[in-house]
């Protein structure tokens, strides 16, 4: 049987448990420090009890810790990855192979480790290697097809693939986007990334001639797999991931709710097949909808092939879901719109102008279809079509209690008779248990709890079955939800004090509680210790699975750039040394100031020569080709194929010349290489 788990992302404990309570199976959170989303640090406190709010329904907690580490930085690395394994985190993100290396070689971490995105995994090649050194999970790069993610899963059908199905979409394969750092000193890799992706570039030819003015050339819709989670499945996929650890509480609210919702429907059409990684069943007070929360239009990306629409060129913001076309505008004061929505005071609405340009405002009153806005729109035009960006309804279901997760339980009761000499009986057994059925069953094995409570039963004048019932439901604030109270042998006839009925029941959920953590311990985390970590599960050591320099050349920009490594620390040098890497060169963030302690044999030697290095923050002309370029980015996305300028894919012929260039209004150039034999955009820097 398949499980299927869906990881929701959490900037904060709130979010987190939003996401738990809306039906996430998982959820992903940034560390105290070196996480890829530097402005989403999270406290070891707030952790530390998300886990424990996460592990009552055996859903699981996964730390970011994905950034490269520089040296000076890895001693407070070690101690806060130890520290994540003591609060009782599940799994482990990382993406730097030199603190792979000591969490490795220092036994820091008692669990599952997970290679992230920023591994920049898309061959089953480097899939498979991953897994040797440690990895429980591969993380793959989101351009990936469905032929490609099958292909995967064949070279590492015992171990599991993470897949994003939700949200932004980075034009770069990950971790080896070096523009944010080239251009702005923000290194993605770092977590600091300046969204360069998202900025307007004019589209130049050889001769300066101007192609496409002042647009977003590289700014892509976002991602929405909804209506292919089966596909991916089938593909070998076992964890869906929604991006969006900077993105707020009803974000993450309506996308899981959508999001789970499809995967229950998934494993109630074939319960033989697929099951849920955890347990609970979510009551929503609202109808997720994709279309109402932020979003820059979706895309399949990949998926299915290459597809010609899967850009925003005209705005990298959000515009929402479309609500109709402007019919007619009444001077300066309102408009009337050709809708079927309705409408409310304070909703925003945005549009794109004549310019391109998108612009947007907010309804102050609302007349049928007629709109009185604050201000009017100085370059709206009939015929326009209106999006909603902000829904103040929708908004408002989600800013209350939208949704509530109970694991659904039976409960059992009945007299317990005395013996042969004492017929009469002798106390109350209560025995409670998860109900487990097709649509809750988790696959995770839930202990029976048992009460007993010796008292003196007697006859009651009336039926007591009703009031038994009523008491023994009343679970108020618990995650427990009674959906049976069975009573047996004559339960029913005998008479029980509420007070009494109430004692029991505490005990009961309190006896439960405990039996279904020690389960989940085992469920969670169980057979993952450390001697098996290092020395089990088929993992090398250091040097075992050595490679060679052309299989370590997971594309061919990595047999040229030897900065895509991404080695930032000794332990990453000499990871990458040890595995059959020459040269080893520094990552991209050092070499605007390569340091001397670089080459120290010793930690005392990289202590002398650190403090030079830190004073050393000149940019220097390091990692360039013979033209003084550096290959900045990697694309699967074309600008020539977007604009139908890709002649082997049936498209028209330029009418100029090449390289392209895309040009920043500063007037910084970036030349564009386009490798049509990998189908891939390549970005330059110009010296």
């Amino acid at each position: 049987m398949q499980t299927l788990e869906l990881l929701a992302p959490a900037k904060n404990l709130e979010c987190g448990i939003a996401a738990i309570d809306h039906g996430a199976d998982a959820v992903y959170i940034g560390a105290p420090r070196f996480g890829a989303r530097a402005a989403a640090g999270n406290s070891l406190d707030d952790i530390r009890q998300l886990c424990d709010y996460a592990h009552q329904f055996g859903a699981k907690v996964h730390v970011t810790v994905n950034t490269i580490i520089y040296q000076d930085e890895m001693l407070d690395t070690l101690k806060m990855i130890q520290q994540l394994d003591e609060i009782g985190v599940d799994a482990l993100l990382l993406q730097d192979m030199g603190v792979l290396t000591e969490v490795r070689a220092q036994n820091l971490w008692s669990r599952e480790l997970h290679s992230s995105t920023q591994c920049d995994v898309r061959t089953p090649e480097k899939a498979y290697w991953l897994t040797t050194l440690g990895f429980k999970r591969v993380v793959l790069a989101r351009e990936l097809s469905l032929d490609e993610i099958k292909a995967i899963h064949q070279a590492i059908p015992d171990r599991e693939i993470e897949v994003f199905v939700h949200g932004a979409l980075c034009v770069s394969y990950s971790g080896v986007c070096y523009a944010s750092e080239k251009c702005f000193g923000r290194s993605a890799n770092r977590g600091e990334c300046a969204q360069f992706c998202r900025m307007k570039f004019d589209l130049l030819d050889s001769n300066g001639q101007e192609i496409e003015h002042q647009r977003y050339l590289l700014s892509l819709k976002d991602l929405c797999q909804l209506d292919h989670l089966k596909d991916l499945a089938d593909a070998g996929a076992t964890s869906f991931k929604i991006e969006g650890r900077l993105k707020d509480i009803n974000y993450v609210k309506n996308v899981v709710a959508a999001y789970s919702s499809q995967l229950d429907a998934i494993v109630k059409a074939e319960p033989r097949k697929y099951r849920r990684a955890s347990v609970g069943h979510v009551q929503y007070n609202f109808t997720p909808n994709l279309k109402k929360t932020f979003n820059r239009g979706f895309t399949h990306y990949f998926l299915n092939g290459r597809q010609p629409d899967i850009a925003s060129f005209d705005t990298p913001k959000a515009i929402g879901e479309f609500v109709g076309k402007v019919k007619e505008i009444r001077g300066n004061i309102s408009f009337n719109v050709a809708t079927v929505a309705s409408f409310k005071n304070g909703d925003g609405l945005c549009f794109i102008n004549d310019d391109r340009e998108l612009e947007g405002f907010r309804v102050n009153r609302v007349e049928g279809n007629r709109l009185y806005p604050f201000g009017m729109p100085e370059h709206l035009r009939p015929g326009m079509a209106l999006y909603r960006n902000n829904d103040r309804a929708f908004e408002a279901l989600l800013a209350r209690k939208s949704a509530e997760r109970k694991i659904y339980i039976v409960i059992a009761m009945e007299p317990v008779m005395g013996n042969e000499f004492r017929e009469e009986p002798q106390g109350v057994k209560a025995v409670v248990n998860i109900m487990k059925t097709k649509e809750v069953d988790g696959g995770l094995i839930y202990q029976v709890a048992e009460v007993f409570k010796e008292l003196k039963l007697e006859k009651a004048k009336r039926p007591q079955g009703e009031n038994i019932k009523a008491q023994m439901s009343k679970l108020g604030d618990t995650i427990y939800e009674a959906y049976q109270v069975e009573l047996l042998k004559g339960m029913e006839t005998y008479f029980i004090p509420n007070s009494i009925l109430t004692a029991i029941r505490r005990e009961l959920i309190d006896e439960l509680t405990k039996a279904n953590q020690k389960q989940l311990d085992k469920s969670l985390w169980g057979g993952w210790d450390r001697t098996l970590f290092n020395n089990g599960f088929g993992f090398s050591q250091p040097g075992e699975h050595r490679l060679t320099k052309e299989e370590l050349t997971w594309q061919p920009e990595y047999g040229k750039w030897g900065y895509l490594y991404n080695i930032a620390n000794y332990d990453a040098r000499d990871f990458y040394q040890i595995h059959g890497l020459s040269p080893v060169v520094p990552a991209f963030e050092l070499g605007k100031n390569i340091p001397s302690a670089w080459d120290a044999k010793t930690q005392e030697e990289y202590d002398e020569n650190i403090e030079k290095d830190k004073a050393n923050r000149s940019m220097q002309p390091k990692y360039t080709n013979e033209k003084g370029e550096s290959l900045l980015m990697q694309c699967r996305h074309c600008i020539r194929y977007s604009l139908d300028y890709c002649v082997k894919r049936g498209g028209k012929k330029p009418t100029w010349r090449e390289p392209l260039f895309l040009q920043l209004g500063d007037g910084r150039r970036f030349r564009l290489e386009f490798a049509c034999n990998e189908c891939q955009m390549n970005l330059y820097s110009e010296k």
